[in-house]
């Protein structure tokens, strides 16, 4: 069954997926862009192309996100993380996911005010613009070549949606993830051992060449040598925009404005509050 990596974008969902990519799917831990292969994305169109559903029929896509989960989940692997952005919620009537199929979800969160300023870099926009669209309630992601449209909601829509799991639901900030990865990282662990209901063996020695291997620098060095195909398009240039920017050097002390960062706090203070970022 599907254990989903699940965030709002521009959170850490690409650095978690990389951690377990690499413990999970490499011989001996070290990081490579393949591996994350081994982690689709939903709701990517190519689950719905094998149906031979019409994409251009919305309400057939919707009404079939459970029928591909199913298909997702006969795939012969112990161990199914999938990706998404969505929130979890009925799109169009139609229910996202369901507990037949969603063995239960990690989710990344971040400090909103850093999310901010690296949406605005990756989707092209201005601060300001990134702002409105994290408050936004009724944003989607659009529809690209190989993702279908995705219902985002605001940030803490996104957020608070997730956590109707429960017991099948893990929380991670992103600021452990970073500041405190090997602890992080086998708690992860050992949530995924309860979800699956069997031991998972935890290997120290590949812990340590995972982490070594994800460090930000050495992935942005990475991401010079190879095409890393989540980046996205300059849309003046049509050249690819390094995916791996800032990373610990995104501090929003730093780079954010007061203006949008009074918006950010008034619009989510009381999560804020509760995840300790206020």
């Amino acid at each position: 069954m599907i254990i989903w990596i699940a965030s709002y974008p521009k959170s850490g969902n690409t650095l978690l997926r990389s951690l377990l990519a690499s413990y999970f799917f490499s011989n001996d831990g070290n990081f490579e862009f393949n591996h994350l292969n081994h982690i689709k994305q939903f709701p990517a169109t190519e689950h719905f192309k094998k149906m031979g559903i019409d994409l251009s029929n919305e309400n057939e896509v919707f009404q079939n996100f459970i029928e591909a989960q199913k298909l997702i989940n006969k795939e012969n692997k112990k161990i199914k993380f999938i990706k998404t952005h969505s929130s979890l919620c009925k799109i169009n009537n139609c229910n996202f996911t369901d507990l037949k199929n969603t063995l239960g979800a990690i989710y990344i969160v971040r400090d909103p005010r850093n999310v901010v300023t690296s949406f605005a870099h990756h989707y092209n926009l201005n601060v300001e613009q990134a702002t409105n669209t994290l408050i936004d309630e009724t944003r989607w992601l659009v529809k690209t070549e190989k993702m279908y449209k995705t219902f985002l909601g605001s940030w803490n829509v996104n957020y608070n949606s997730w956590k109707q799991l429960n017991e099948r639901f893990m929380l991670v900030k992103y600021e452990d993830l970073v500041n405190k990865k090997k602890t992080t990282l086998i708690k992860i662990f050992k949530f995924i051992q309860t979800l699956n209901n069997e031991e998972l063996k935890i290997d120290m020695v590949k812990i340590n060449k995972v982490i070594k291997s994800t460090e930000f620098y050495k992935m942005k060095t990475l991401e010079q040598k190879q095409i890393f195909t989540e980046s996205s398009i300059e849309s003046d240039t049509g050249k690819r925009k390094a995916f791996f920017n800032l990373g610990p050097k995104n501090d929003w002390k730093k780079i954010l404005d007061d203006k949008n960062r009074k918006k950010i706090e008034t619009s989510f203070k009381k999560e804020m509050s509760e995840l300790g970022y206020l």
